[in-house]
């Protein structure tokens, strides 16, 4: 496993500098093949690992947290430096982060990563950083603790995001209620949207904020 790690760290970490490899290694495979089956079909393998060394450059990063989140442990890291450097992902600037992992026998692994390479479970389109001296949880494999996953939704600045997107339905539709009082549709979509984030966020949100969603639903009135 922890070559299997190692590889796909370098996958993921350096995905321009492995596409020659794995054209390298397509050719060398399919040269094999096709001497030893004795027919040329085989080459086009090398077709297949031209393809798949382009799409690498965009997908490695999800491959990894997907492997990692299935087969890896958990742990802790933490970014002690950011920095922005000259590339951009979409119209953004790429940034560099320095990170040290801290294992679960207790271990300190200085490790880095960038907005690019960064693998983030759950998968979204969305790049969400952990912020700098946050503490947030990992998932790697023993014995390459360098290549890690960010468990989003397990550390407090991903509990912090889904609290905040589940926030948006409640605030629409308490501006809807304010626009319009006695509409009953307004209210009954009020009244869903304080349950649903009460009952999903009741042990985690701030417990203010529950509280006063809570009184937020008893002075509802009932709808006509």
């Amino acid at each position: 496993m922890a070559i299997l790690s190692a590889i796909l760290y370098f996958l993921t970490q350096h995905p321009f500098l492995a596409w020659p490899v794995i054209m390298a290694a397509g050719t060398l495979l399919a040269h094999a093949l096709a001497k030893r089956r004795r027919k040329a079909g085989w080459y086009g393998l090398i077709l297949v690992f031209f393809i798949y060394g382009q799409i690498n450059i965009f997908t490695a990063h999800i491959f990894n947290a997907l492997f990692l989140e299935a087969f890896g442990i958990d742990g802790t890291a933490v970014i002690t430096q950011a920095q922005e450097t000259n590339s951009t992902l979409n119209d953004q600037s790429v940034w560099a982060y320095d990170t040290v992992v801290k294992t679960a026998d207790g271990r300190d692994v200085p490790t880095q990563f960038d907005t690019m390479s960064a693998s983030i479970y759950p998968i979204t389109n969305a790049i969400l950083i952990p912020p700098e001296g946050e503490i947030f949880v990992v998932r790697y494999i023993p014995g390459f603790p360098r290549n890690f996953v960010v468990m989003r939704n397990l550390s407090p600045y991903g509990k912090r995001y889904v609290i905040d997107e589940d926030r948006r339905p409640v605030e629409k539709a308490a501006a809807q209620f304010r626009a319009g009082p006695r509409n009953n549709a307004f209210i009954a979509e009020y009244r869903e949207a304080l349950v649903t984030f009460i009952a999903s966020h009741h042990d985690d949100a701030d417990p203010a904020l529950i509280e006063s969603y809570e009184a937020q639903l008893d002075a509802l009135p009932r709808a006509k």
